[in-house]
């Protein structure tokens, strides 16, 4: 190969080379910034193809998505001076990339994540501290009511925490490091560790108390529903006697009314029949013994078929 072709091809790959430092692509999922020896000459480039100065001018490219921020437990005081272990995430985005560059010294992702927490974490302590142990776990005020009306007024205690928090947050991020706060949220809200045994230990205590006294009012009933049913059994028994007692004499004064009407209509017989049922109880056993005269009147119709005693035998 010649001198010239030499020379041809390394032009070629210098102007290849040049041009390819000359265009550069920004996706929909970038945003830019064109430096110029370290100055911003021209920010939030547009998605797309683009070129620059090779060798003079530099680009930058920052994610334009949606970044979730998952920070660590931290302890909060609220206003009744109790600890608290919170746990909370913020989702933000570059919202002006320029400021966003300058405000991290570079884009410096690190260093925008650890200035976003110290605000958040900030603004959370400052938002606990105004208010009480139950109006940021149960989510509604003391004197609160059920409803309002409005979805604004409407919403939970901690709802309106989370809202003054971002609100805040967001303003600061803005103006500060060019980011626009999306959302600021509590994953879970824990009692210390040193707190938490005697915290179970007194809500194990008020169960305990509400058992024994729910079972000093199960008692209590048991001892009325018992004695209101031994009650109603001696009413019932009393009644049932009673009644029986009624009837059996109602039964008696039957029966000597019917043997009165018999005995005025065939007094003999009536005798006669009374005769038999004396013998059949006086002599229901073999081994009874009777001593009677001969001329006893329980033997006389036995003794004539008229039931006139007779002593000629």
């Amino acid at each position: 190969m010649s001198t010239r072709n030499l020379v041809l091809l390394a032009a070629l790959a210098l102007v290849v080379f040049v041009g390819l430092q000359s265009v550069y692509v920004v996706s929909e999922k970038e945003r830019a910034i064109k430096l110029r020896f370290g100055e911003v000459v021209a920010a939030d480039v547009s998605p797309g193809l683009n070129f620059k100065v090779p060798f003079i001018e530099v680009v930058r490219k920052f994610e334009r998505r949606i970044i979730t921020l998952d920070s660590d437990s931290e302890r909060f005081i609220t206003s009744e001076q109790k600890g608290l272990e919170v746990d909370a995430y913020v989702q933000w985005q570059i919202d002006d990339v320029r400021a966003f560059y300058t405000a991290t010294s570079g884009g410096d992702f690190f260093r925008a994540n650890t200035i976003l927490a110290n605000r958040i974490n900030s603004a959370l302590r400052d938002a606990f501290g105004r208010r009480t142990l139950r109006e940021v776990v149960s989510g509604r005020a003391e004197d609160e009511p059920l409803s309002t009306g409005t979805a604004i007024e409407d919403e939970g205690e901690r709802d309106r925490l989370m809202r003054e928090v971002t609100s805040d947050v967001d303003g600061f991020a803005r103006s500060g490091l060019g980011i626009r706060v999306i959302d600021i949220r509590v994953k879970a809200i824990d009692l210390p560790q040193e707190v938490s045994a005697d915290v179970f230990s007194r809500m194990r205590s008020d169960r305990e108390q509400e058992a024994r006294l729910f079972r000093s009012n199960g008692e209590r009933e048991a001892e009325e529903i018992r004695a209101s049913a031994d009650r109603q059994e001696t009413v019932i028994t009393a009644n049932a006697f009673r009644e029986a007692e009624q009837i059996r004499g109602e039964g008696d004064a039957e029966a000597s009314r019917i043997y009165s009407t018999a005995y005025s209509e065939d007094s003999e017989f009536y005798g006669f029949y009374r005769s038999l049922r004396a013998y059949e109880d006086s002599f229901g056993s073999g081994g009874d013994i009777l001593l009677l005269e001969p001329d006893n009147d329980f033997f006389r119709y036995l003794q004539s078929k008229g039931g006139v005693l007779t002593t000629d035998e």
